[in-house]
């Protein structure tokens, strides 16, 4: 390895600086994603029977201790219970949007040094060539075919380093690509059924109330005719 950084030149010590920004880019998103985990289907099982029963208090605490973005989705849903479905709907929408950024943090910096990588090794590769070339003219002992092929294979160590630097990096890049993708769903999903969750059980109070005025004018109707 020193070997091919003391032929590779410069330009070596960059793409070294890549990846090691790189690692730690997708260190940080590796942890991120860990913590993040939750059980969407087990979390709206459990706000759901809080909500039915009333409880949106607890509903809101389980709401605010689970990890992940979908989780704050159904405490924003959760603390404005009271605004008609569409409205809620906005919310949901809304707090969801503000949780994208969090999950493509650092992305675009992966992105960026998947390309940049390569490119790099190109650079190193023909600064390599026209060194080479230079010093077949000023030296005309080293136009020899065995000289000359040992200038290309240093030149073309940094290509090569720039793509082993690359394409890991990428690969990592459409993993987390997909997880966030993943995510989004989730969250959409949450969002939605958090509202139907919400709606629901606020209208179905609501029949309960008008049934029991109901019955009370009944009751109130028969004691009179009794009397």
């Amino acid at each position: 390895m020193l070997q091919l950084v003391e032929q590779g030149g410069p330009f070596v010590w960059v793409l070294g600086v890549l990846a090691f920004v790189s690692m730690l880019l997708i260190v940080e998103r590796i942890f991120f994603f860990q913590k993040v985990r939750v059980n969407v289907g087990d979390l709206l099982l459990g706000l759901a029977n809080h909500v039915r029963k009333g409880a949106y208090a607890e509903a809101m605490h389980e709401a605010a201790r689970a990890p992940g973005p979908a989780a704050r989705v159904a405490h924003a849903v959760l603390m404005r219970k009271s605004l008609p479905r569409r409205d809620l709907r906005d919310v949901a929408q809304e707090a969801g949007q503000l949780e994208v950024p969090r999950m493509e943090r650092n992305l675009r910096a992966l992105y960026g040094i998947a390309l940049i990588a390569p490119l790099v090794g190109m650079l190193g590769t023909v600064n390599g060539l026209v060194g080479t070339f230079m010093t077949m003219n000023q030296d005309k002992a080293f136009s020899s075919p065995a000289a000359m092929s040992g200038g290309v294979y240093e030149s073309l160590v940094t290509t090569g380093l720039g793509l082993a630097v690359a394409i890991p990096v990428y690969l990592f890049y459409l993993f987390f690509y997909g997880r966030v993708t993943r995510m989004v769903h989730r969250i959409e999903r949450c969002g939605i059924e958090m509202v139907n969750i919400v709606c629901d059980a606020r209208d179905q109070g609501e029949i309960v109330s008008f049934r029991e005025e109901a019955d009370e004018i009944a009751d109130q109707k028969k004691a009179k005719v009794k009397k």
